[in-house]
């Protein structure tokens, strides 16, 4: 068995800081003004061969891909494929206005590398970078290698040699900004660099899983426009045809007509609370993919609880200009759901993070362009046999909805105080209790034991859950 050299380890949270000089050589070139970002899941070069990789998406224009397993190359002693994972995705958004703002992030699942020499549970690149007038700023926050295991031991960042055959680097990455220049930066979750022949790859070979890059650079003030000539009215006496104004819009790709059916199970309404909703699914909206509106919106008060409809994986936790507060959710059979417009998430809403169906991902709210609207969740349903058209392989997702609204998969006992049903049980006593205005109504600030009292009724209906 090789033997895996411990090399220079780079502390983590520097890296997350991206104080480091740029670890691609294409973002030294100067950046026009406002926002671009690139992402790509996995990438792997081969001297003298094709090698393989997945999509990259870039923006402006927000893209969002999502891939299933990958799987590239054969070991020639052992027959096994040289690089697997599972689910691959990657996503990229952009905008300037005021602010220039972009977004990239990566994510793989499952990967092993040489027949299992190097594995990782879960692997997350993501870049952030914003500028405006006077200021320019931007981090890796969300990035991170979680089981990473290489030659039988585990390697927590940094480098590390590979025997006498590679190295392997963890969150590598870098960035510098200025308020003159705007930021600009990467970060490379996992890198495997080959400096001698192995497992079928030729010596030079780099495989680099997880990659995200961005830059911002705040918009300079427009030039005033010029003044506009008044137009000639025709003569009374003209005769020859008007040709008629070119008229604009975006070209709408139709959305899917089906339902399928999910089978992971356990699904339950995504909003707990009083909500209501409609059918809104393919109505036209100008600011996103296809032109047409990709889900329902559920409208509920301001911090309503938003639950997970399943039992899955989070993430692309985070914020983008049209969903604001946003994340995903795979379920086990690897359908996806898409909630939008947060008014703030909760600690389990992080990437690569397992939850259970019922629990609490966040709260409803209207950001992203929702601000000034009542507020809702927006909510979608991406099938797993749809997952080849990109973001739009989104289906009508109110049936889906109603059928989990009557279904009760999740019990929420106890009045105001939440509890799914997977962690009834032998509950402890709660250390918290959901509290709403008619809760705190009695309560007064001002006289001691007050607010003890109001919510008192709650915690023993709550201590007396089975």
């Amino acid at each position: 068995m090789p033997v895996l050299k411990r090399a220079l380890v780079a502390p983590v949270a520097a890296l997350l800081l991206l104080t480091t000089a740029s670890a691609d050589a294409g973002w030294q070139r100067g950046q026009a003004a406002g926002a671009t970002a690139r992402a790509q899941a996995i990438r792997i070069a081969v001297p003298g061969a094709a090698g393989a990789a997945t999509p990259t998406v870039s923006a402006p224009n927000d893209q969002v891909l999502f891939s299933g397993g990958f799987s590239y190359g054969e070991d020639p002693t052992t027959h096994a494929a040289i690089v697997t994972t599972g689910s691959a995705n990657a996503s990229a958004s952009a905008a300037t206005d005021a602010e220039a703002s972009a977004s990239a992030s990566a994510e793989v699942n499952n990967l092993s590398v040489f027949g299992g020499e190097i594995t990782a549970s879960s692997i997350v690149a993501q870049a952030h970078a914003t500028a405006r007038a006077g200021a320019a700023k931007g981090d890796s926050s969300g990035s991170g290698v979680s089981g990473l295991v290489a030659l039988g031991q585990a390697v927590s960042g940094g480098t590390v040699a590979l025997a006498d055959w590679g190295s392997l680097t963890a969150l590598a990455g870098g960035g510098s900004g200025s308020a003159a220049t705007g930021y600009r930066g990467s970060i490379t979750a996992l890198e495997i660099r080959l400096t001698a022949e192995h497992g079928g790859l030729a010596a030079g070979t780099t495989i680099l899983i997880g990659y995200a890059e961005v830059a911002a650079q705040a918009p300079a003030k427009p030039p005033p426009p010029p003044p506009v000539k008044p137009k000639r009215e025709p003569k009374a006496h003209t005769t020859g045809k008007v040709t008629p104004e070119p008229s604009f819009g975006i070209p709408v790709r139709q959305p899917p007509q089906v339902t399928p059916k999910l089978t992971a199970g356990g699904y339950v309404f995504p909003v707990y609370g009083p909500s209501s909703f409609v059918d809104t699914f393919g109505g036209p909206r100008s600011d996103v993919s296809g032109g047409w509106h990709h889900g329902d919106d559920i409208f509920a008060p301001l911090g309503a609880p938003i639950l997970a409809v399943a039992s899955g994986t989070v993430f692309s936790v985070g914020w983008n200009q049209v969903g604001g507060n946003r994340l995903w959710l795979r379920d086990g059979q690897g359908n996806l759901f898409y909630y939008a417009h947060l008014s703030a998430f909760t600690p389990l809403a992080i990437n690569g993070n397992k939850v259970n169906a019922g629990d609490v991902l966040g709260f409803v709210g209207n950001t992203g362009d929702a601000q000034g609207t009542p507020t809702h969740l927006h909510f979608e349903v991406h099938p797993v046999g749809l997952i080849g058209l990109g973001y739009d392989g989104a289906v009508n997702p109110t049936s889906y909805l109603l059928a989990w609204k009557h279904l009760q998969d999740v019990s929420f006992a106890g009045g105001n105080a939440w509890a799914p049903l997977h962690s009834i049980g032998n509950a402890p006593k709660p250390g918290a209790i959901l509290l709403t205005a008619s809760d705190i109504s009695s309560a007064d600030g001002l006289v001691p034991g007050s607010l003890e009292r109001a919510v008192r009724p709650l915690i023993v209906r709550s201590s007396k859950l089975p």
